[in-house]
């Protein structure tokens, strides 16, 4: 006697259909609510984003001052952290006011500037004819730029405010780091995984830090450079030009065109000299090229391990999120996103994604980083 064959189950395709709806129709409130609130408290966000990285950037540090001997004293590790903090507050307050300072000698240059700029910009394009000439002058001068560089100062004037509140967060994880390894261990109620967690936040550190090192010193060398550039053309914003080459610089791509095109707005509006404007042009574009496509890259090597079409994505989305500060964070988020999805094996497809050959961390590279520390 032959079985029949089991009747296919009707119902449960449309129950399954229902739930595969409802989840992802769960996944997309939580996006839009985890959005909303990155939105709303992004000054907040954006700060402690900033102390966490510089955190970072000096927890070995202290450990190694924590470390060293004065004859037969021992220097605490309190007093390292104290000291750590000073250090990072008066780096932190002087570069701020750097910065302001700059702004504003840019603001009041400019501003002097302004009523030249419309005519200068549409003699750019004469060899179009004097209509076309004609029509680039009208749409420049009907733009208020006197009115878009006061609202940039103002929201420049938070910069005190933020770095005020960087240097409080920063106090603070200095008072909780010596207990960070405790809490990992009672959070997950098993070494082996808290150490594994531990050894994966040493990875983003590393990486993090090793990428904003190098380009901390490439940034410092092509500002000097294109300072100098700006020194020999003699142009009057010699000095905020060389400044702001560096800080854009912290923005892949888009920084160096940036920086590359207000250098040359700025010595065809003083100059009023094509061949001299182009000169320049030329001269800090293969600074910029050199030093961002070889030198760069080159000290990076395969540290940094992200996709270039992934740091762009992410330029996009941390502007339309948080602004310019969002695009100076964008990628060491990045890096610790692919990181910690690189661990997950439900999300280890965003970490194939975001990194450069397809090949995100493994395990192996967690010991390969724990290796000098053994040693």
């Amino acid at each position: 006697m032959t079985q029949s064959p089991p009747e296919p189950n009707f119902k449960s395709a449309p129950v399954e259909d229902s739930q595969r709806i409802r989840n992802v129709a769960q996944i997309i409130i939580a996006f839009a609510v985890v959005l909303f609130l990155l939105v709303q408290a992004r000054f907040l966000l954006i700060s402690l984003a900033t102390a966490i990285i510089l955190f970072s950037l000096t927890s070995d540090a202290i450990n190694s001052i924590a470390r060293l001997r004065i004859g037969p004293i021992r220097i605490p590790n309190w007093l390292a952290s104290i000291v750590a903090l000073a250090l990072i507050s008066t780096a932190l307050l002087s570069l701020s006011a750097i910065i302001l300072s700059q702004a504003n000698t840019v603001l009041s240059t400019t501003l002097a500037y302004t009523d030249r700029a419309p005519q200068a910009i549409s003699a750019m394009f004469t060899w179009l004819g004097p209509d076309a000439e004609q029509a680039v002058f009208s749409s420049v001068a009907t733009l208020d730029v006197a009115g878009y560089l006061r609202a940039l100062a103002g929201q420049a004037g938070n910069l005190m405010q933020g770095t005020v509140l960087v240097i409080l967060f920063v106090g603070f994880l200095f008072a909780e780091r010596i207990w960070f390894t405790t809490k990992l261990e009672s959070l997950f109620g098993d070494a082996t995984q808290a150490e594994k967690v531990g050894r994966i936040i040493g990875s983003i550190i590393h990486r993090v830090n090793y990428y904003l090192l190098v380009k901390t010193l490439v940034s410092v060398v092509t500002g000097l450079m294109v300072y100098g550039v700006a020194r020999g053309f003699r142009l009057e914003l010699a000095e905020a030009l060389g400044i702001l080459t560096f800080v854009l610089n912290y923005i892949p791509s888009i920084g160096s065109i940036v920086a590359t095109v207000l250098v040359a707005l700025v010595a065809y509006v003083q100059l009023a000299d094509g061949s001299l404007t182009m000169a320049i042009f030329l001269i800090v574009g293969a600074i910029q090229f050199f030093n961002g496509n070889i030198i760069d890259p080159m000290l990076m090597g395969r540290t940094l391990r992200v996709s270039s079409f992934g740091i762009i994505i992410s330029l996009a989305f941390w502007a339309a999120v948080w602004g310019i500060p969002g695009m100076f964070l964008a990628v060491p988020i990045m890096v610790a996103l692919m990181i910690v999805c690189s661990h997950l094996p439900g999300l280890r497809v965003v970490a194939v994604l975001l990194s450069r050959e397809g090949l995100p961390e493994t395990e192996s590279d967690l010991d390969a980083l724990q290796e000098p520390k053994v040693r």
